[in-house]
């Protein structure tokens, strides 16, 4: 895995960048990405998905850009985003739901069809492939975006908040399937909370308003509690603290 953003130049207003001549490489399979809420998490998946632009700079993955004739697509087709929010399409029920998102990636109907019963399996939500997506839970509905993102058989999956709103349940089944999917695609996920990072990602970076101040391994990040505490909070307050 080897996903790149190199001098990237970013803002929402004229007033202020978010990011400013910006760079970070992940070449972790398993990463999750740490920072209070409004450090810029979710703008940076966002451009990772390809979904915001940078006003300078480029973002790739494997070498690939969404930059080019053609390189959006191909791009989107490897990288997937899971957003916070997964909206179920009105009339259609799971399984057409998780077809539905291999055909917007370029996959035959057949292919996406035929597809789309092995992505459901993965997720555990075959037995409701015939329910209509609405009536999913909030936990289901993540995994049947997940179900979409393994149809088209992406290299990277992007999760922004996955577990944001899920009782303790819902978030230990994520967890689970999250752990699971890192033995054949690429995650990196994006979040506040720092319980049981180890048990899930070998990767942390912690971000801050706009500005990397942490990247390494999981042991690493934990030593960092030295003094405070233990565990992955203590050295998470212990970076976002040190900076601000």
């Amino acid at each position: 895995m080897t996903l790149e953003f190199h001098g990237i130049d970013f803002q929402y207003t004229r007033k202020a960048g978010l990011f400013t001549g910006f760079g970070l490489r992940i070449d972790n399979p398993a990463t999750v990405l740490l920072g209070p809420n409004g450090a810029g998490k979710s703008t940076l998946m966002a451009l990772a998905a390809s979904q915001l632009a940078p006003r300078q700079g480029s973002v790739s993955w494997r070498g690939r850009t969404p930059a080019g004739p053609g390189g959006r697509a191909a791009y989107r087709r490897a990288v997937a985003w899971l957003p916070q929010q997964v909206t179920p399409v009105p009339g259609l029920s799971v399984r057409e739901q998780v077809a539905y998102c291999g055909w917007l990636k370029g996959m035959s109907r057949a292919e996406a069809w035929q597809a789309s019963a092995g992505a459901l399996e993965r997720v555990g939500l075959a037995p409701l492939a015939d329910r209509r997506s609405h009536r999913l839970s909030g936990g289901q509905l993540r995994r049947l975006g997940i179900a979409g993102c393994l149809a088209h058989r992406s290299e990277l999956i992007l999760m922004d908040e996955p577990t944001a709103g899920l009782d303790p349940a819902q978030r230990g089944m994520f967890r689970t399937l999250v752990e699971d999917l890192t033995d054949e695609v690429s995650v990196l996920v994006s979040t506040h909370q720092t319980e049981d990072l180890a048990a899930v990602y070998r990767h942390v970076v912690v971000l801050d308003q706009g500005r990397v101040r942490f990247q390494g391994g999981i042991e690493e990040f934990h030593a960092l509690a030295d003094g405070l505490g233990s565990g992955a909070e203590a050295a998470y307050s212990r970076l976002v603290e040190r900076e601000a």
